[in-house]
């Protein structure tokens, strides 16, 4: 059930990174959920590894990011979810980075 919910998630990174550009945006800023059941612990956030590797795989590269936990409680008890905010750029089409020389 999980790995068909972070394809899910992975999918409607890339459609909407994907409709960024179609827009002719230049700045992109996502933000990604994933939950927890325990946050002390450490690991792999694959599901948000997953998508924000499908919004690079379009050029997208990470400028800046900030994190936060919130508690929720639900029906099916208490769990926590952290939230990604991450800002991406892209160069404008054509243009060419030329670094301190012009």
């Amino acid at each position: 059930m999980m790995g068909l919910l972070n394809r899910a998630k992975e999918q409607s990174a890339l459609d909407q990174a994907k409709h960024a550009i179609e827009a002719g945006r230049h700045i992109l800023v996502f933000k990604f959920i994933e939950a927890h059941t325990n946050s002390s612990a450490t690991g792999a956030m694959t599901g948000i590894n997953d998508q924000m590797e499908a919004v690079e795989s379009l050029g997208w590269i990470l400028d800046k990011m900030s994190a936060c936990e919130s508690n929720v409680v639900g029906a099916l008890g208490k769990s926590e979810r952290v939230a990604i905010i991450c800002l991406y750029r892209r160069t404008p089409a054509g243009s060419q980075n030329s670094g301190p020389e012009g």
